[in-house]
C-alpha cells in the first residue's frame, strides 16, 4: 500500500516497527548546499520542494530551542582528502573549500550558534565531530532532512542507528535525483533503519511537547 510519498509502508512480516521520537531530538540538515540545490551544477537538481519542507522543520526546531545542525560537503584544491570518492564521482570536484558551492542555501542560512559540520563522505557521522555534540546535548532522536537520499541521507540514517539513535527520516523533506532510488532507499530505512514520516507528523510532535 502506498502513501501519498509514493512508496509502500507494507512490509515483511517482524519489519517496520515504529521507534517514534524521543525526548531530545535534534534536526540534521544533510547537504542542502548551493551545488546540490542548483540544478544548473553537474551535482545539482530541483530540490525546492525538500528545501521548503526543510525550512518548516528548522522553524519548528528553532521555535522548540532544540538542537539544529548543517552538513556540508568540500575539497581542498589537490583533493587529496576526496579519495577514491573523486574517482568515483568526478563532479564532485565542483565542491572546493571556500566556494559558495559548499555554501548552504541561502534559503536554510544557519542562524546564531547553528553548526556546519564539514564532512568528506556520505554519512554525517564519518570523520565528524557530530556524535560528541549529540552526546552533550542528550539527543536521543535524529531527524534527518536533506539530499540524496540513496547516499547521505541513507548513510546517515544506518550510522544513527548503529551509534544507538531513534531515526526520524519525513520523506517530504529528502530528495534525489531520480525517483526511484528516492522511493526505494526510504522503503529500505522504513523497514530497517528508522520511521519514515512527514514534515507534518515531526511539527505535530514538537507542538505536543
Amino acid at each position: 500500500m502506498a502513501d501519498d510519498e509514493g512508496f509502500s509502508r507494507d512490509s515483511p512480516e517482524n519489519f517496520g516497527e515504529r521507534v517514534g521520537l524521543g525526548e531530545q531530538p535534534a534536526l540534521v540538515v544533510i547537504d542542502l548546499i548551493t551545488a546540490f540545490t542548483d540544478p544548473s551544477t553537474d551535482l545539482g537538481a530541483d530540490f525546492d520542494s525538500v528545501v521548503a519542507q526543510t525550512e518548516r522543520l528548522l522553524e519548528g526546531f528553532r521555535e522548540a530551542d532544540l538542537p539544529r545542525y548543517f552538513t556540508t560537503v568540500a575539497y581542498q584544491e589537490s583533493y587529496g582528502d576526496a579519495g577514491r570518492f573523486v574517482e568515483k564521482v568526478p563532479a564532485l570536484k565542483e565542491l572546493r573549500e571556500g566556494t559558495e558551492a559548499v555554501t548552504v542555501d541561502e534559503r536554510l542560512a544557519p542562524r546564531g550558534d547553528e553548526r556546519v559540520l564539514l564532512k568528506k563522505y556520505a554519512s554525517a557521522f564519518f570523520g565528524t565531530d557530530l556524535e560528541t555534540e549529540l552526546s552533550t546535548h542528550r539527543v536521543d532522536t535524529l531527524v534527518l532532512a536533506g539530499v540524496t537520499t540513496s547516499g547521505c541521507v541513507r548513510a546517515t540514517a544506518v550510522d544513527s542507528l548503529q551509534h544507538g539513535y531513534r531515526t526520524i527520516v519525513p520523506a517530504d523533506a529528502v530528495g534525489d535525483r531520480e525517483q526511484e532510488p528516492h522511493e526505494a532507499n526510504l522503503y529500505d530505512i522504513d523497514t530497517k533503519y528508522g520511521d519514515v514520516v512527514t514534515t507534518e507528523d515531526v511539527l505535530a510532535h514538537l507542538d505536543h511537547e
